[in-house]
């Protein structure tokens, strides 16, 4: 589908399994795009779990070629903000939650600070929220911070962030992974941890 944004359209794809009760966005790093395996093995493991999920494009393929755009937090939180409005505008009923991964997730957490967006949780993978540390003391939804356990220049960043967080919080660490989760076992045990929060802040009754 397309998703418009202001004068541009973006790209996506958006999956609601019957009765489900929340939806999530996802916000990809910089160099991915919806089609990203990693995030699209995520969107898969919370489908399962029942919960909406949307992948999409937050630069349109002209602005993906300049590089500053990809590291234009603001921008990028725009985009999502809008592509949420959008969303709730033909599925008010839904609860909405982010997904971010590396600089998607600081764009993730710049747009659920937005207290008119009442994001129900966001989750940030390899992130870098210190790229939205401004911000952090307005995100009140509760935020899964998960980093791999060898990545340890992230782990640091994620350490100071999660003290800036304005709501619940909380820091998982997966042994063995690395910043993409590229090891056997370690993208699994990332979106099993991402399934759960989500299951549990966003639906009635939790997992």
């Amino acid at each position: 589908m397309t998703i418009p944004v202001g004068p541009a359209e973006l790209e996506g794809e958006l999956v609601i399994p019957a009765e489900a009760r929340a939806v999530v966005l996802f916000a990809h790093g910089s160099g991915s795009s919806r089609h990203s395996p990693r995030n699209r093995f995520v969107a898969e493991r919370l489908r399962q779990a029942g919960l909406g999920t949307l992948l999409f494009d937050l630069l349109t393929p002209l602005e993906a070629d300049d590089r500053a755009n990809v590291f234009d937090v603001y921008m990028l939180a725009d985009r999502l903000v809008k592509a949420t409005r959008w969303l709730r505008g033909g599925h008010a009923d839904l609860r909405f939650g982010y997904f971010g991964a590396s600089t998607g997730a600081a764009a993730a957490l710049w747009a659920a600070a937005a207290p008119e967006m009442n994001i129900g949780a966001v989750v940030s993978r390899g992130g870098r929220p210190d790229l939205a540390a401004d911000r952090l003391p307005e995100v009140s939804a509760p935020t899964l911070l998960i980093v791999g356990g060898y990545d340890e220049v992230v782990i640091e960043l994620n350490q100071k962030a999660e003290h800036l967080l304005g709501g619940p919080s909380q820091l998982a660490i997966v042994p063995g992974a690395t910043h993409l989760f590229e090891e056997p076992g370690t993208l699994r045990a990332a979106a099993d941890l991402a399934r759960d929060w989500f299951t549990e802040y966003l639906t009635p009754g939790g997992p």
